[in-house]
Parts: C-alpha cells; sequence; structure tokens
C-alpha cells in the first residue's frame, strides 16, 4: 500500500507488523503445545487392569472401576451412571477429558481437534486458540480496512493500474472472507466461554451423579473468563500459559448437600459392596 504521509505510513507499519507478531506467535503456540493427557495417578496398575480384563461380569467391572476411582476427583460419569474410562488408553477419565481418536490420547478439557492447527485443543492450549481467532480477526478487519479506500478509488476511476486492481481486489476478498467466517467461529467460542463449556460439553452436556447439567462447570462471567485467562489481567491478551488448574480437576457450581457428588459417590459404593476408607 503506497501512503504520502510519512507519520500515516509509519503508523500503518507498527500496527501491521504487531498484529502480525501477534497472529503469528498464536498460531505457533495452537500448533506446537501439546495436548496434556491424565497423570499416571488416573492410569490402571498392571494388577488392577489384569482383574478388570479378566472379569466378565459387567456388574463386577463397574465395582472394579468405582474402587479405583473413590480416590480420584471425579465427578462426571457415563449416561448410565457408570465410570469414564477409556479402554484404549487405560485410564479413569478425569473430568472433561475425552479421547480424541486422531491423536490417540485421551485430552484434558478437550474441546476439539482443530484441522486450522493440526492439532488437539484442550487445556494445554485453549487459551492460545482463542487468541489465535482474535488477532487473526484483527488481522483481516486491518487489512481489509486500509486495502478498502483503493478499492473505491479503483472504482471511481481515480487510479487505473490493471493489475494492481486485481491485486487490490483479491485482497479484499480475501480479508472479508476470512474475517466473516472468523467472526463467527470467535463469537461461538467467546459465547462457549462464558457458559464455562467445551465444544463436547455444548453438544453432549456433562453427566453428574444426580444427572446431566450443561451449566454444571458455570461459575459465573468473570470467574468463567478466569479459568481460561487466568487472574493475571495483563496476561491475558498475551500468548503465555496463564490457565487456572493443572486440567485434572475444575470448580463446580454449588450444590446443596443432597445433590453433593461427593456423598452421592460415597453412597453408590456403598451400595456396590465396597469398605469405605476415611479420606
Amino acid at each position: 500500500v503506497t501512503l504520502s504521509n510519512p507519520v500515516e505510513k509509519v503508523a500503518y507499519l507498527v500496527i501491521f507488523h504487531i498484529l502480525f507478531v501477534l497472529f503469528v506467535w498464536t498460531y505457533w503456540k495452537s500448533i506446537f503445545t501439546l495436548p496434556v493427557q491424565p497423570g499416571k495417578k488416573y492410569h490402571m496398575s498392571y494388577a488392577d487392569q489384569e482383574r478388570y480384563e479378566n472379569e466378565e461380569r459387567p456388574e463386577v467391572q463397574r465395582q472394579i472401576l468405582a474402587e479405583i476411582a473413590r480416590k480420584l476427583p471425579v465427578y462426571t460419569r457415563t449416561g448410565s451412571g457408570g465410570i469414564r474410562f477409556c479402554d484404549r488408553c487405560q485410564l479413569i477419565k478425569p473430568d472433561r477429558c475425552h479421547h480424541c481418536s486422531v491423536c490417540a490420547i485421551c485430552v484434558l478439557k478437550m474441546d476439539h481437534h482443530c484441522p486450522w492447527v493440526n492439532n488437539c485443543i484442550g487445556f494445554s492450549n485453549y487459551k492460545f486458540f482463542l487468541l489465535f481467532l482474535a488477532y487473526s480477526l484483527l488481522y483481516c478487519l486491518y487489512i481489509a480496512a486500509t486495502v478498502f479506500k483503493y478499492f473505491v478509488k479503483y472504482w471511481t476511476g481515480e487510479l487505473t493500474n490493471g493489475r494492481s486492481k486485481f491485486h487490490v481486489l483479491f485482497l479484499l476478498f480475501v480479508a472479508i472472507m476470512f474475517f466473516v467466517s472468523l467472526l463467527f467461529l470467535f463469537g461461538y467460542h467467546c459465547w462457549l466461554v462464558s457458559r464455562n463449556r467445551s465444544t463436547l460439553e455444548a453438544f453432549s452436556a456433562p453427566v453428574f451423579q444426580n444427572g446431566p447439567d450443561k451449566n454444571g462447570f458455570n461459575l459465573g462471567f468473570v470467574k468463567n473468563l478466569q479459568q481460561v485467562f487466568g487472574e493475571e489481567k495483563k496476561l491475558w491478551l498475551l500468548p503465555i500459559a496463564s490457565s487456572q488448574g493443572d486440567g485434572h480437576f475444575f470448580p463446580m457450581r454449588a450444590l446443596s448437600e443432597a445433590q453433593n457428588p461427593l456423598l452421592a459417590n460415597e453412597e453408590q459404593w456403598e451400595d456396590d459392596g465396597i469398605e469405605e476408607e476415611p479420606h
């Protein structure tokens, strides 16, 4: 873009390169931040694995899983009320953890597998992915805005260079096309963050001991933001890890004592005939 005013030219280049650096930085972090897998305590021991696989009765298998899970901070269940267990990874799934068939691993707080970055979006890189969408959106908007006045000049006949006209039209079209696409995608993920849901949870509500609850992890708008971006606001706009927790446990909405998953779990263990141990 040709600018006659030196100050205008410097301002354009500074803003352009700032957005470009942030765009590349967040894209890089989204790609090369590997998904976090559950810790060792969620994996079955060899003895438990043998006992589980050699047992043919489903009800006894459920009891074995419940016995293992009682030592873990696990509150969500399968649709049938059983412990969430991954046969391929041989582990008890932490809350909000899902198995990615593309990555072939269980990913903490999995959101989705993104073909744009060829990586699984989860607890470790969800903040980076959101920032990537935000800066991509601003980048496209800035390019479209700076090119638009030249599009108007070519349209009114002030500039007649045919080759440049094609470049301006192409750049404007691509910038607007990506801007519109990213606007819907970014808006959807902003809505998910405001409700403290993942993409998977938006389509299938997490199941707690007292049934499915799509708002089970919704702590309120501010706390939901802090879950993803952290409490240090100065780090919110930078692709630096600041999300709360370690991805294995997430605070839940306050439940009444009668609906407390911990108490419900203990009742379930008693029904299964498992002896109680002091916590």
